[in-house]
């Protein structure tokens, strides 16, 4: 579908040749708006994005409906030219952002029919997604849902406010929803307010994610590639769910049951803990927003396309999340992103004395603080900008060659041995294992200061779980 992102424009934009009425800036009836702000989001994010989705059970079908009765004529190989569409634009350019996931326990629907029929509205998993302004790298932090912390006063749907307490994180969640009100809004709002007190973190963006979420985005995508260092049986009063050690494909399914199990053998499951819980959680996130970011599945719209579509209905999510040219021109913008930079980060913690729940390390405050400002984690692997009045990196007179940037080489005409060599074929540089320069006749710049070459980053590390 080569037309995917213009399908995707933003609300609001003029399109040439659309009656007044039909364009989507302008005041329409209620019936008509209703729909719109129940379109919600859902990918992959659990993901960025894990697991983005929008829209109501109404608003999908409308959604497919639509786009199943254009008739698509690919004209690719018939003509001369084909004007391909722009490349979608990031709605957040410059800015960081931080999107606060939560998953949820409800079980309505088939949520029933995976965990069983429990009454009430509460919390499981929650995630800040912290995607940086410069979009080179992504940040993941856990936050334990059997923290004690003090959860501040929130707004109610009866109109009321309930009073600042201590208790569990997860019950921010179900504090807000008031009770029998159940109202996922006032749940989301009390959670991102609990979060915003404690951190010092603004949430900008926020996705409530139930448990059948994932299922129709992981089957878009194929499937989620994990490469597990040992076999995982879970206990089937806990989660049906075995998978052999090495190298498996999750269908929506299976990957639903990866993220619930507690209890069994292999990964932690011995444990029966929700911290170990996080650990596979982030193994799982990790996995899928490497895949879900990747140029396979980027650089194919019509791919890109049938994973929002199968996220529709599956979030409640605010506006700008909730639009799916916002979505696709986020995930655009972080089409380059080096897959080592997105790191996954747990709220270190220590038991408490009634051994059920836990309390938040002082190094805590670290993290979160870094993410106020926008700090990368040590292990990020940035792209350095090149210095001011500094020859180009294609090489200048005396420059040695490429300095490179990321994983590339230190110059164009190395040989084994790692030496560069300018035109003529004499070596000018020679780096070590370690990146540093050494030999007698170093390169030096136009204005004679020795040449001081970047070193390559060392080869990836792959977290535990990520295939090769």
């Amino acid at each position: 579908m080569s037309d995917f992102w213009t399908a995707v424009r933003p609300v609001g934009e003029v399109v040439p040749g659309v009656p007044r009425h039909a364009r989507s800036g302008e005041r329409q009836p209620r019936h008509v708006r209703s729909w719109r702000k129940a379109f919600v989001v859902r990918g992959v994010t659990m993901s960025v994005i894990g697991t983005l989705a929008f829209g109501s059970a109404a608003a999908a079908t409308a959604y497919h409906n639509a786009i199943s009765q254009i008739d698509v004529q690919d004209l690719d190989g018939l003509v001369a030219e084909v004007v391909k569409p722009k490349d979608p634009s990031d709605p957040f350019k410059d800015e960081p952002v931080n999107l606060l996931l939560m998953g949820t326990d409800i079980r309505d629907g088939s949520n029933a029919d995976i965990g069983g029929v429990v009454d009430g509205m509460r919390s499981d998993t929650t995630m800040l997604v912290h995607i940086s302004a410069d979009r080179q790298w992504i940040e993941v932090v856990s936050i334990p849902r059997d923290s004690m912390l003090a959860i501040p006063a929130c707004e109610l749907p009866d109109g009321s406010r309930s009073a600042p307490y201590t208790g569990r994180f997860n019950s921010a969640f179900s504090t807000g929803s008031g009770g029998a009100a159940a109202d996922m809004r006032y749940a989301a709002a009390c959670t991102i307010n609990t979060v915003n007190s404690l951190t010092g973190v603004t949430v900008s963006n926020h996705a409530v994610v139930k448990m059948n979420g994932v299922i129709d985005v992981v089957d878009a995508l194929g499937g989620v590639r994990m490469c597990l260092p040992e076999a995982l049986h879970g206990d089937p009063r806990s989660a049906r769910i075995d998978l052999e050690a090495g190298e498996n494909r999750l269908d929506g399914k299976t990957a639903i049951q990866f993220l619930r199990v507690r209890k069994g053998t292999g990964l932690g499951l011995e444990m029966g803990s929700d911290l170990a819980r996080i650990e596979r959680q982030q193994m799982f996130i990790n996995a899928t927003l490497r895949q879900m970011l990747s140029a396979e599945t980027l650089a194919d719209p019509t791919k890109t396309y049938r994973l929002i579509n199968a996220a529709l209905g599956s979030l409640s999510a605010d506006p700008a999340i909730a639009n799916p040219g916002n979505v696709a021109g986020l995930a655009w913008s972080l089409r380059q992103i080096e897959k080592r930079n997105i790191v996954m980060t747990a709220v270190p913690v220590y038991d408490n004395a009634d051994g059920a729940t836990v309390s938040w390390s002082p190094e805590t405050s670290e993290i979160f603080d870094r993410l106020a400002a926008d700090q990368p984690p040590e292990d990020v692997v940035l792209e350095a900008p090149e210095p001011s009045g500094s020859p180009s990196a294609g090489g200048g007179a005396g420059s040695g060659g490429e300095a490179g940037s990321g994983g590339g080489d230190a110059a164009d005409d190395g040989g084994p041995d790692g030496a560069a060599t300018d035109q003529a074929g004499e070596a000018t540089t020679e780096q070590d294992p370690d990146g540093a320069t050494g030999g007698e006749s170093g390169g030096t710049t136009d204005e004679g200061r020795p040449d001081e070459p970047r070193p390559s980053p060392s080869p990836e590390v792959l977290p535990e779980g990520i295939c090769a």
